[in-house]
């Protein structure tokens, strides 16, 4: 089930609990500290079923128009359970709720790495669009590409 976390220590937990059991998508700690830390002040929903959570997802708000899907970890065991597409949908319901226009996510440039081509593939299913490509953004072996979509018929 989805809930919305409000508790900031439960917050990192959770956050820590499954960013590290997800070496293959975040295997830098540097960065991964940085979404354990920086999710603590933002949207936060978390899938728990019997006291454990699967998986969770944190929104970032951009600008008054736009939202970023900030960071997103389901255990690999979880994978393929539709756990991802219902803690987006808890999200993106709530962005169109609170009137956002925009929503986008940064992640890796197709190509590059397998597991992430897995991801981007996951976004495109979700409707997200490619916008622009940062080749040197984060570094040159990870180009940050950004994906977008449209909250409201405009």
């Amino acid at each position: 089930m989805i809930y919305i976390i409000k508790d900031r220590d439960k917050k990192e937990k959770i956050a820590r609990d499954i960013l590290y059991n997800l070496p293959e998508w975040f295997g830098l700690p540097e960065s991964t500290e940085e979404y354990i830390y920086c999710s603590k002040d933002m949207n936060f929903w978390s899938d728990i079923e019997d006291d454990k959570a699967r998986g969770f997802i944190v929104l970032k708000e951009t600008s008054p128009y736009t939202v970023e899907l900030y960071v997103l970890g389901v255990l690999k065991e979880f994978h393929r359970n539709k756990i991802g597409v219902k803690l987006f949908d808890a999200c993106y319901n709530y962005a169109k709720d609170q009137g956002y226009l925009y929503m986008q996510v940064k992640t890796v440039k197709e190509g590059c790495y397998e597991e992430y081509d897995r991801t981007i593939a996951f976004y495109k299913k979700l409707g997200f669009k490619e916008f622009e490509c940062f080749p040197s953004l984060w570094d040159e072996w990870n180009p940050c590409q950004i994906y977008v979509m449209t909250l409201s018929n405009l």
